[in-house]
Protein backbone atom coordinates (compact mmCIF):
# COMPACT_ATOMS: atom_id res chain seq x y z
CA UNK A 1 0.00 0.00 0.00
CA UNK A 2 1.34 3.57 -0.93
CA UNK A 3 2.48 5.55 2.23
CA UNK A 4 -0.07 8.59 3.15
CA UNK A 5 1.55 12.14 1.92
CA UNK A 6 2.56 13.94 4.97
CA UNK A 7 -0.28 17.13 5.04
CA UNK A 8 0.84 20.47 5.52
CA UNK A 9 -2.23 22.01 5.88
CA UNK A 10 -2.49 25.61 7.92
CA UNK A 11 -6.51 25.84 9.87
CA UNK A 12 -7.62 29.45 10.72
CA UNK A 13 -9.76 28.95 13.51
CA UNK A 14 -10.47 32.58 13.75
CA UNK A 15 -11.91 32.36 9.96
CA UNK A 16 -15.38 32.95 8.87
CA UNK A 17 -14.69 30.03 6.68
CA UNK A 18 -15.77 26.56 8.32
CA UNK A 19 -12.79 24.50 9.08
CA UNK A 20 -14.27 21.51 7.13
CA UNK A 21 -13.59 24.00 4.15
CA UNK A 22 -10.45 24.91 5.05
CA UNK A 23 -9.48 21.57 4.92
CA UNK A 24 -11.14 20.44 1.69
CA UNK A 25 -9.45 23.39 0.02
CA UNK A 26 -6.48 22.31 1.35
CA UNK A 27 -6.28 19.18 -0.24
CA UNK A 28 -7.72 20.60 -3.34
CA UNK A 29 -4.42 23.06 -3.61
CA UNK A 30 -2.32 19.95 -2.74
CA UNK A 31 -3.51 17.70 -6.10
CA UNK A 32 -3.53 21.08 -8.18
CA UNK A 33 0.06 22.23 -7.46
CA UNK A 34 1.49 18.27 -7.81
CA UNK A 35 2.65 18.34 -4.66
CA UNK A 36 0.87 14.70 -4.64
CA UNK A 37 -0.18 12.26 -7.43
CA UNK A 38 -3.08 10.31 -8.32
CA UNK A 39 -3.76 6.94 -6.21
CA UNK A 40 -1.59 8.55 -3.48
CA UNK A 41 -3.31 7.39 0.05
CA UNK A 42 -4.81 9.91 2.17
CA UNK A 43 -3.80 9.47 6.11
CA UNK A 44 -7.15 7.61 8.13
CA UNK A 45 -9.36 10.02 9.45
CA UNK A 46 -8.26 9.61 12.90
CA UNK A 47 -4.63 10.53 12.38
CA UNK A 48 -5.82 13.39 9.96
CA UNK A 49 -7.92 14.98 12.83
CA UNK A 50 -4.97 14.71 15.42
CA UNK A 51 -2.63 16.53 13.02
CA UNK A 52 -4.73 19.19 12.13
CA UNK A 53 -5.93 19.08 16.35
CA UNK A 54 -9.76 18.95 15.04
CA UNK A 55 -12.70 16.90 15.69
CA UNK A 56 -12.81 13.37 13.71
CA UNK A 57 -16.23 14.58 12.51
CA UNK A 58 -14.97 17.39 10.59
CA UNK A 59 -12.37 15.40 8.78
CA UNK A 60 -15.00 13.03 7.93
CA UNK A 61 -17.44 15.75 6.57
CA UNK A 62 -14.43 17.23 4.45
CA UNK A 63 -13.57 13.58 3.05
CA UNK A 64 -17.41 13.57 2.12
CA UNK A 65 -17.37 16.61 0.25
CA UNK A 66 -13.64 15.39 -1.85
CA UNK A 67 -14.96 12.12 -2.73
CA UNK A 68 -18.87 13.37 -4.15
CA UNK A 69 -16.73 16.19 -5.99
CA UNK A 70 -14.80 13.90 -7.33
CA UNK A 71 -11.26 14.65 -5.97
CA UNK A 72 -10.69 11.57 -4.38
CA UNK A 73 -12.05 7.62 -4.23
CA UNK A 74 -13.03 5.60 -1.32
CA UNK A 75 -11.69 1.99 -1.51
CA UNK A 76 -13.58 -0.82 0.50
CA UNK A 77 -10.87 -2.24 3.05
CA UNK A 78 -8.00 -0.31 1.87
CA UNK A 79 -8.68 3.65 2.72
CA UNK A 80 -9.03 7.04 0.83
CA UNK A 81 -7.27 7.82 -1.95
CA UNK A 82 -6.49 11.02 -4.75
CA UNK A 83 -8.59 10.03 -7.87
CA UNK A 84 -6.02 8.45 -10.62
CA UNK A 85 -8.53 10.72 -13.17
CA UNK A 86 -7.44 14.02 -12.42
CA UNK A 87 -5.57 15.88 -15.08
CA UNK A 88 -2.27 18.21 -14.01
CA UNK A 89 -3.71 21.80 -13.17
CA UNK A 90 -0.66 23.08 -11.27
CA UNK A 91 0.30 24.77 -14.77
CA UNK A 92 -3.49 25.21 -16.52
CA UNK A 93 -4.08 28.75 -15.19
CA UNK A 94 -7.93 28.06 -15.43
CA UNK A 95 -8.04 29.21 -11.50
CA UNK A 96 -10.82 26.39 -10.52
CA UNK A 97 -12.86 28.23 -7.83
CA UNK A 98 -12.13 27.03 -4.37
CA UNK A 99 -14.69 24.43 -2.49
CA UNK A 100 -15.87 27.22 -0.44
CA UNK A 101 -17.02 29.64 -3.06
CA UNK A 102 -18.62 26.90 -5.24
CA UNK A 103 -20.71 25.44 -1.83
CA UNK A 104 -23.86 27.45 -1.87
CA UNK A 105 -24.21 27.39 2.28
CA UNK A 106 -27.62 28.04 3.68
CA UNK A 107 -27.08 28.59 7.25
CA UNK A 108 -30.13 27.70 10.50
CA UNK A 109 -31.60 30.69 11.72
CA UNK A 110 -30.88 30.51 15.61
CA UNK A 111 -34.26 31.15 16.60
CA UNK A 112 -37.18 28.83 14.97
CA UNK A 113 -40.63 29.86 15.72
CA UNK A 114 -42.23 26.08 14.43
CA UNK A 115 -46.23 25.68 14.47
CA UNK A 116 -46.42 24.37 17.94
CA UNK A 117 -43.87 21.02 18.26
CA UNK A 118 -43.12 20.08 21.62
CA UNK A 119 -39.38 20.37 24.02
CA UNK A 120 -38.09 17.14 22.77
CA UNK A 121 -35.92 17.39 25.96
CA UNK A 122 -39.02 16.52 27.57
CA UNK A 123 -39.27 13.20 26.02
CA UNK A 124 -39.29 9.83 28.41
CA UNK A 125 -35.82 8.76 26.75
CA UNK A 126 -34.51 6.99 30.09
CA UNK A 127 -37.86 5.46 30.58
CA UNK A 128 -38.33 4.62 26.71
CA UNK A 129 -35.40 2.73 26.61
CA UNK A 130 -35.89 0.67 30.05
CA UNK A 131 -39.89 -0.07 28.26
CA UNK A 132 -37.51 -1.59 25.18
CA UNK A 133 -35.14 -3.59 27.05
CA UNK A 134 -38.44 -5.18 28.73
CA UNK A 135 -39.72 -6.15 25.68
CA UNK A 136 -36.83 -7.98 24.20
CA UNK A 137 -36.15 -9.49 27.19
CA UNK A 138 -39.83 -11.19 27.38
CA UNK A 139 -39.51 -14.93 27.23
CA UNK A 140 -42.06 -15.23 24.30
CA UNK A 141 -40.09 -12.51 22.25
CA UNK A 142 -38.82 -14.20 19.34
CA UNK A 143 -43.04 -14.12 18.47
CA UNK A 144 -42.76 -10.19 18.20
CA UNK A 145 -40.03 -10.41 15.56
CA UNK A 146 -42.25 -12.12 12.61
CA UNK A 147 -45.08 -10.88 10.76
CA UNK A 148 -47.83 -8.66 12.70
CA UNK A 149 -51.09 -7.20 12.19
CA UNK A 150 -51.57 -4.59 9.46
CA UNK A 151 -53.24 -2.23 11.84
CA UNK A 152 -51.30 -2.47 15.40
CA UNK A 153 -50.62 -5.20 17.85
CA UNK A 154 -53.94 -6.04 19.62
CA UNK A 155 -52.06 -5.26 23.07
CA UNK A 156 -51.76 -1.89 22.21
CA UNK A 157 -54.45 -1.09 20.37
CA UNK A 158 -56.72 -1.84 23.48
CA UNK A 159 -54.92 0.42 25.29
CA UNK A 160 -55.55 3.03 22.86
CA UNK A 161 -59.04 2.03 23.08
CA UNK A 162 -59.26 2.13 26.86
CA UNK A 163 -57.48 5.27 26.56
CA UNK A 164 -60.19 7.11 24.48
CA UNK A 165 -62.96 5.71 25.66
CA UNK A 166 -62.03 7.13 29.61
CA UNK A 167 -60.85 10.41 28.83
CA UNK A 168 -62.26 11.38 25.83
CA UNK A 169 -65.89 9.73 25.64
CA UNK A 170 -65.95 8.06 22.65
CA UNK A 171 -67.24 4.17 22.15
CA UNK A 172 -65.10 2.61 20.01
CA UNK A 173 -63.61 -1.31 19.58
CA UNK A 174 -60.03 -2.63 18.84
CA UNK A 175 -61.62 -3.51 15.39
CA UNK A 176 -62.80 0.26 14.58
CA UNK A 177 -58.75 1.23 15.30
CA UNK A 178 -55.67 1.48 13.19
CA UNK A 179 -52.24 2.37 14.26
CA UNK A 180 -50.22 3.95 12.25
CA UNK A 181 -46.86 6.29 11.49
CA UNK A 182 -48.07 9.47 12.63
CA UNK A 183 -51.54 11.15 11.89
CA UNK A 184 -50.37 12.38 8.48
CA UNK A 185 -50.21 8.81 7.37
CA UNK A 186 -53.60 8.01 9.13
CA UNK A 187 -55.41 10.90 7.68
CA UNK A 188 -53.48 9.62 3.64
CA UNK A 189 -54.96 6.34 4.54
CA UNK A 190 -58.34 7.31 5.07
CA UNK A 191 -58.76 9.42 1.93
CA UNK A 192 -57.79 6.63 0.12
CA UNK A 193 -60.45 4.27 1.25
CA UNK A 194 -63.04 7.08 1.59
CA UNK A 195 -62.55 9.47 -1.64
CA UNK A 196 -62.42 9.33 -5.05
CA UNK A 197 -61.84 11.22 -8.26
CA UNK A 198 -64.62 14.26 -8.17
CA UNK A 199 -65.74 14.35 -4.54
CA UNK A 200 -65.57 17.57 -2.70
CA UNK A 201 -63.79 17.86 0.52
CA UNK A 202 -64.88 20.40 2.59
CA UNK A 203 -61.09 22.30 4.85
CA UNK A 204 -61.05 24.97 7.19
CA UNK A 205 -59.33 28.02 5.88
CA UNK A 206 -56.62 29.03 7.34
CA UNK A 207 -55.66 25.66 7.75
CA UNK A 208 -53.69 22.54 7.65
CA UNK A 209 -52.14 22.06 4.28
CA UNK A 210 -50.78 18.63 4.74
CA UNK A 211 -54.22 17.29 5.63
CA UNK A 212 -55.20 19.33 2.18
CA UNK A 213 -52.83 17.30 0.42
CA UNK A 214 -53.72 13.96 1.92
CA UNK A 215 -56.90 14.36 0.35
CA UNK A 216 -56.08 15.56 -2.82
CA UNK A 217 -53.78 12.72 -3.29
CA UNK A 218 -57.34 10.60 -3.77
CA UNK A 219 -58.16 12.57 -6.74
CA UNK A 220 -60.90 14.66 -4.09
CA UNK A 221 -60.84 18.32 -4.40
CA UNK A 222 -60.87 20.80 -1.63
CA UNK A 223 -62.95 23.32 -1.00
CA UNK A 224 -62.03 25.97 1.51
CA UNK A 225 -64.41 27.46 3.77
CA UNK A 226 -63.38 30.73 6.34
CA UNK A 227 -62.76 30.15 10.14
CA UNK A 228 -63.47 32.73 12.42
CA UNK A 229 -63.32 33.17 16.39
CA UNK A 230 -66.08 30.17 16.95
CA UNK A 231 -64.08 28.25 14.28
CA UNK A 232 -65.20 27.06 10.69
CA UNK A 233 -68.10 29.03 9.24
CA UNK A 234 -71.23 26.15 9.27
CA UNK A 235 -73.57 28.54 7.07
CA UNK A 236 -71.26 28.14 4.74
CA UNK A 237 -71.06 24.78 4.83
CA UNK A 238 -74.86 24.88 4.77
CA UNK A 239 -74.75 26.84 1.19
CA UNK A 240 -71.99 24.62 -0.37
CA UNK A 241 -74.31 21.54 0.76
CA UNK A 242 -77.26 22.82 -1.17
CA UNK A 243 -75.19 23.55 -4.34
CA UNK A 244 -72.91 20.44 -4.70
CA UNK A 245 -74.31 17.01 -4.19
CA UNK A 246 -70.84 15.28 -3.98
CA UNK A 247 -69.20 17.09 -0.54
CA UNK A 248 -67.84 13.76 0.69
CA UNK A 249 -66.37 15.01 3.87
CA UNK A 250 -65.00 17.77 6.12
CA UNK A 251 -61.91 17.65 7.27
CA UNK A 252 -61.20 19.94 10.35
CA UNK A 253 -59.63 20.58 13.65
CA UNK A 254 -62.05 21.14 16.15
CA UNK A 255 -60.36 21.07 19.44
CA UNK A 256 -57.73 23.18 18.62
CA UNK A 257 -57.90 24.54 15.19
CA UNK A 258 -55.05 24.97 13.43
CA UNK A 259 -53.36 27.56 12.91
CA UNK A 260 -55.47 29.90 14.98
CA UNK A 261 -56.06 27.94 18.10
CA UNK A 262 -59.58 28.49 18.42
CA UNK A 263 -61.42 25.76 19.65
CA UNK A 264 -65.47 25.09 17.35
CA UNK A 265 -68.04 26.50 19.46
CA UNK A 266 -70.79 24.25 21.39
CA UNK A 267 -73.57 25.05 18.70
CA UNK A 268 -71.92 24.86 15.89
CA UNK A 269 -70.42 21.28 16.52
CA UNK A 270 -74.22 20.51 16.99
CA UNK A 271 -75.18 21.74 13.63
CA UNK A 272 -72.33 20.17 12.15
CA UNK A 273 -73.15 16.79 13.41
CA UNK A 274 -76.81 17.35 12.08
CA UNK A 275 -75.46 18.48 8.54
CA UNK A 276 -73.52 15.18 8.40
CA UNK A 277 -76.60 12.68 9.31
CA UNK A 278 -78.57 14.39 6.93
CA UNK A 279 -76.62 14.73 3.99
CA UNK A 280 -74.02 11.73 4.66
CA UNK A 281 -71.37 13.31 4.35
CA UNK A 282 -68.18 12.34 6.71
CA UNK A 283 -66.52 14.54 9.32
CA UNK A 284 -63.05 13.79 9.59
CA UNK A 285 -61.60 15.09 12.75
CA UNK A 286 -58.05 15.77 13.36
CA UNK A 287 -57.62 16.23 17.48
CA UNK A 288 -53.60 16.36 16.74
CA UNK A 289 -53.04 17.95 20.10
CA UNK A 290 -55.86 16.85 23.10
CA UNK A 291 -53.78 15.56 25.40
CA UNK A 292 -52.18 19.56 26.53
CA UNK A 293 -54.95 21.41 27.80
CA UNK A 294 -54.32 23.80 30.61
CA UNK A 295 -57.52 24.39 32.69
CA UNK A 296 -61.31 22.99 32.47
CA UNK A 297 -61.29 19.47 31.04
CA UNK A 298 -60.46 19.43 27.10
CA UNK A 299 -63.84 20.09 25.28
CA UNK A 300 -64.70 16.52 24.15
CA UNK A 301 -64.14 15.48 20.22
CA UNK A 302 -67.16 15.36 18.16
CA UNK A 303 -67.00 11.82 17.79
CA UNK A 304 -67.36 11.41 21.18
CA UNK A 305 -71.13 12.41 20.59
CA UNK A 306 -73.79 9.65 20.31
CA UNK A 307 -75.46 11.44 17.63
CA UNK A 308 -72.61 11.62 15.32
CA UNK A 309 -72.62 8.84 12.93
CA UNK A 310 -70.47 9.45 10.20
CA UNK A 311 -66.94 10.28 11.49
CA UNK A 312 -63.43 9.51 11.19
CA UNK A 313 -61.09 10.40 14.35
CA UNK A 314 -57.57 10.85 14.00
CA UNK A 315 -54.96 11.42 16.93
CA UNK A 316 -51.15 11.02 17.46
CA UNK A 317 -48.92 10.28 20.57
CA UNK A 318 -46.05 11.43 18.30
CA UNK A 319 -46.29 14.96 20.21
CA UNK A 320 -46.99 13.05 24.08
CA UNK A 321 -44.03 10.83 23.63
CA UNK A 322 -41.45 13.01 20.74
CA UNK A 323 -42.09 13.60 16.73
CA UNK A 324 -39.25 11.14 15.92
CA UNK A 325 -41.68 8.60 17.11
CA UNK A 326 -44.12 8.03 14.26
CA UNK A 327 -47.48 7.15 16.07
CA UNK A 328 -51.18 7.64 14.91
CA UNK A 329 -54.03 6.33 14.88
CA UNK A 330 -57.71 6.81 13.09
CA UNK A 331 -60.54 5.04 14.42
CA UNK A 332 -63.72 4.58 11.52
CA UNK A 333 -66.42 1.51 11.20
CA UNK A 334 -65.23 -1.54 10.61
CA UNK A 335 -65.38 -1.64 7.38
CA UNK A 336 -63.23 1.36 7.00
CA UNK A 337 -60.53 -0.22 9.16
CA UNK A 338 -60.34 -3.33 7.08
CA UNK A 339 -59.92 -1.78 3.53
CA UNK A 340 -57.10 0.65 5.97
CA UNK A 341 -55.60 -2.89 6.38
CA UNK A 342 -55.57 -4.26 2.53
CA UNK A 343 -53.98 -0.72 1.48
CA UNK A 344 -51.59 -0.77 4.47
CA UNK A 345 -50.34 -4.18 3.56
CA UNK A 346 -49.37 -3.01 0.06
CA UNK A 347 -47.28 0.12 0.99
CA UNK A 348 -45.97 -0.80 4.62
CA UNK A 349 -47.26 -4.31 5.18
CA UNK A 350 -47.07 -3.20 9.11
CA UNK A 351 -45.82 -1.14 11.58
CA UNK A 352 -43.17 -0.75 14.69
CA UNK A 353 -44.57 -3.70 16.34
CA UNK A 354 -41.47 -3.29 18.89
CA UNK A 355 -42.10 0.61 19.32
CA UNK A 356 -45.61 -0.30 20.30
CA UNK A 357 -44.91 -2.91 22.27
CA UNK A 358 -42.47 -0.67 24.14
CA UNK A 359 -44.95 2.51 24.53
CA UNK A 360 -47.08 0.01 25.34
CA UNK A 361 -45.33 -0.73 28.61
CA UNK A 362 -45.21 3.33 29.51
CA UNK A 363 -48.33 3.25 29.27
CA UNK A 364 -49.04 0.44 31.64
CA UNK A 365 -46.71 1.14 33.99
CA UNK A 366 -47.99 4.76 34.33
CA UNK A 367 -45.21 6.64 33.19
CA UNK A 368 -46.71 7.72 30.24
CA UNK A 369 -49.06 9.70 32.42
CA UNK A 370 -46.61 11.02 34.70
CA UNK A 371 -44.82 12.22 31.54
CA UNK A 372 -47.58 14.16 30.06
CA UNK A 373 -48.71 15.49 33.64
CA UNK A 374 -44.61 16.86 33.56
CA UNK A 375 -44.99 18.17 29.89
CA UNK A 376 -48.52 19.98 30.61
CA UNK A 377 -47.06 21.44 33.77
CA UNK A 378 -43.72 22.84 31.77
CA UNK A 379 -45.83 23.79 29.30
CA UNK A 380 -48.41 25.75 30.80
CA UNK A 381 -45.48 28.01 32.68
CA UNK A 382 -43.79 28.37 29.11
CA UNK A 383 -47.63 29.54 28.11
CA UNK A 384 -47.46 32.06 30.44
CA UNK A 385 -43.78 33.57 30.22
CA UNK A 386 -44.82 33.86 26.33
CA UNK A 387 -47.69 35.51 27.42
CA UNK A 388 -45.92 37.98 29.35
CA UNK A 389 -43.54 38.78 26.17
CA UNK A 390 -46.83 39.09 24.20
CA UNK A 391 -48.46 41.62 26.85
CA UNK A 392 -45.15 43.63 27.36
CA UNK A 393 -43.51 44.10 24.25
CA UNK A 394 -46.27 43.24 21.48
CA UNK A 395 -49.91 44.90 23.28
CA UNK A 396 -50.16 47.79 21.14
CA UNK A 397 -49.35 46.00 17.82
CA UNK A 398 -51.32 42.91 17.87
CA UNK A 399 -54.49 41.19 19.50
CA UNK A 400 -54.94 37.35 20.45
CA UNK A 401 -56.67 35.09 22.46
CA UNK A 402 -55.09 33.37 25.26
CA UNK A 403 -54.62 29.51 24.05
CA UNK A 404 -56.55 27.30 26.70
CA UNK A 405 -54.30 24.35 25.31
CA UNK A 406 -52.03 23.26 22.27
CA UNK A 407 -48.16 24.70 21.87
CA UNK A 408 -48.96 28.24 19.64
CA UNK A 409 -50.00 31.51 19.79
CA UNK A 410 -51.83 33.03 17.02
CA UNK A 411 -51.13 36.62 16.84
CA UNK A 412 -53.21 39.07 14.91
CA UNK A 413 -51.65 42.45 13.37
CA UNK A 414 -53.31 45.67 14.49
CA UNK A 415 -52.49 46.74 11.64
CA UNK A 416 -51.83 46.13 8.13
CA UNK A 417 -48.69 43.94 7.88
CA UNK A 418 -46.79 42.08 5.03
CA UNK A 419 -45.91 38.90 6.76
CA UNK A 420 -43.54 37.82 4.10
CA UNK A 421 -42.01 41.18 3.71
CA UNK A 422 -41.69 40.81 8.05
CA UNK A 423 -40.23 37.26 7.83
CA UNK A 424 -37.86 38.01 5.06
CA UNK A 425 -36.70 40.98 7.88
CA UNK A 426 -36.10 38.54 10.78
CA UNK A 427 -34.52 36.11 8.68
CA UNK A 428 -31.78 38.75 8.66
CA UNK A 429 -31.91 38.78 12.42
CA UNK A 430 -31.18 34.93 12.92
CA UNK A 431 -35.04 34.15 12.80
CA UNK A 432 -37.75 32.48 11.08
CA UNK A 433 -41.01 32.55 11.33
CA UNK A 434 -43.93 30.88 9.91
CA UNK A 435 -45.18 32.48 6.73
CA UNK A 436 -49.41 32.55 5.52
CA UNK A 437 -48.71 30.04 2.16
CA UNK A 438 -48.44 27.53 4.67
CA UNK A 439 -51.91 27.81 5.84
CA UNK A 440 -54.04 27.92 3.53
CA UNK A 441 -54.42 29.70 -0.61
CA UNK A 442 -54.60 32.95 0.28
CA UNK A 443 -51.45 34.39 1.01
CA UNK A 444 -53.39 37.38 2.51
CA UNK A 445 -54.26 35.81 5.84
CA UNK A 446 -52.94 38.03 8.16
CA UNK A 447 -51.82 36.31 11.84
CA UNK A 448 -48.76 34.90 12.84
CA UNK A 449 -48.60 31.51 14.34
CA UNK A 450 -45.56 31.16 16.45
CA UNK A 451 -45.01 27.88 18.41
CA UNK A 452 -43.37 28.29 22.19
CA UNK A 453 -43.13 24.73 23.53
CA UNK A 454 -39.30 24.11 21.74
CA UNK A 455 -37.78 27.41 22.53
CA UNK A 456 -35.65 28.61 25.54
CA UNK A 457 -37.09 31.33 27.42
CA UNK A 458 -34.35 33.40 26.38
CA UNK A 459 -35.09 32.54 22.77
CA UNK A 460 -38.45 33.60 23.12
CA UNK A 461 -37.78 37.23 24.70
CA UNK A 462 -35.37 37.58 22.13
CA UNK A 463 -37.57 36.05 19.40
CA UNK A 464 -40.58 38.60 20.27
CA UNK A 465 -38.30 41.79 21.04
CA UNK A 466 -37.35 41.55 17.35
CA UNK A 467 -40.88 40.91 15.89
CA UNK A 468 -41.80 44.12 17.78
CA UNK A 469 -39.17 45.96 16.20
CA UNK A 470 -40.09 44.50 12.83
CA UNK A 471 -44.26 44.69 12.84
Amino acid sequence: MLRPWKLELKINFESAIPIYLQIVDGIIDDIKSGKVQGGSALPGSRPLAKILEVNRNTVVKAIEILTAEGWLVSRERQGVFVANDIPNLKQDGLGIKKAHSTLKLVATPKIIFDDGIPDSKLAPMSELSRAYRRVFNQKARWKMMGYGNAVGTLEFREAIVQMLNYKRGLCTTVEEIAITRGSQMAMYLSAQVLLGLGDIVIVESPGYRPGWQAMESSGAKIVPVNVDSEGIEIEHIERLLKIHSNIKAVLLTPHHHYPTTVTLSLSRRLRLIELSNHYGFTIIEDDYDHDFHYHQRPVLPLSSHKEAHNCIYIGSMSKVVAPALRIGYVIGSIDMIQRIAKLRKGMDVQGDTIMELAVLDLIESGEMRRHIKRATSHYLKKRDFFNTLVIDRLKDKVSYDLPEGGLAFWLRPKYETDIFRLSENLLKKDIKIITPDKFGTDRTINGIRLGFASLSEDQLEKGVSEIAKCI
